[in-house]
């Protein structure tokens, strides 16, 4: 199996991230977890390094998207630096999901059993999930128009990438676009897409205040980044609508019963 490195974006995370990293760690394939701290009030940091991740800790809150091109070109870093090799497999995880983190194995193994270029995690309801829906319609609505393609959870930002699909989709957008903008670009440049039912744990938000908030603000940053793409397509003066290769979803990674050496 190729060498994988996972990548995990964290703020406030101290409850879980040191699971998370462990969780990562027993994964067959890790090569190496960075998490990228993005400039956590609490003890994220420390707790991920006491876990054994490299952890770049960002001197103040850029958001997800930046956070994550600070760490890609760590990785490339430390590539060049003779520290790590080149890996067959980016694996890009949220700091929250504790001990079901190792249950990304699924998305790295199907890579290699499908021949897909990136595999994207879907997740079982969650436990005090109480969203409006606003910012994941607007997102299926978004990929739906540019692409043609109906993703199932199209804000999950549990995903595994060939590392020679990276140039087709970095730089990552800015905030909460991230996912939405990964989509697009793997779409736009032909990239096979495959979406993997993973049991995935992590906090939920809910209806209050704060979640409230949290969803309206990533409404907002996907709502710039359809923005942007509809600006972009006038320029050029094509069709938004791309179809490419139809979207495929597996229904339930199942291990195999004789694993490859």
């Amino acid at each position: 199996m190729e060498a994988t490195i996972a990548l995990v974006p964290a703020f406030n995370e101290v409850a879980r991230i040191g699971r998370t990293v462990r969780a990562l760690q027993r994964m067959t394939s890790m090569a190496e977890v960075i998490v990228v701290d993005d400039g956590s009030t609490d003890c994220t940091p420390s707790e991920a390094r006491r876990e054994g991740a490299c952890c770049l800790t960002l001197p103040r809150n850029v958001g997800k998207g930046d956070a994550l091109n600070v760490g890609v070109g760590l990785i490339r870093q430390r590539i060049v630096d003779g520290i790590l090799g080149v890996p067959g497999v980016l694996l890009l995880a949220d700091g929250d999901l504790g001990d079901s983190a190792g249950e990304l194995d699924g998305l790295v193994r199907t890579l290699e059993f499908t021949g897909a270029d990136v595999t994207i995690a879907t997740l079982p309801p969650q436990e005090g999930a109480a969203g409006f829906g606003l910012a994941r319609g607007v997102a299926s609505a978004g990929i739906r128009y540019f692409t043609g393609r109906t993703m199932s959870q199209p804000l999950s930002g549990q995903r595994a990438l060939r590392w020679t699909a990276l140039p087709a989709i970095v730089p990552f957008a800015s905030a909460f676009g991230v996912e939405v903008a990964m989509t697009l670009d793997a779409a736009g440049a032909g990239l096979r897409i495959v979406e993997v039912e993973v049991p995935l744990t992590h906090n939920a938000t809910g209806r209050d205040a704060q979640g409230i908030l949290h969803r309206a603000t990533q409404a907002v940053d996907i709502t710039a980044v359809l923005a942007r793409r509809v600006h972009q397509d006038r320029r050029r003066h094509r069709p938004s609508i791309r179809p490419r290769r139809s979207t495929r979803r597996v229904q339930q990674w199942v291990p195999p019963s004789s694993p490859k050496a």
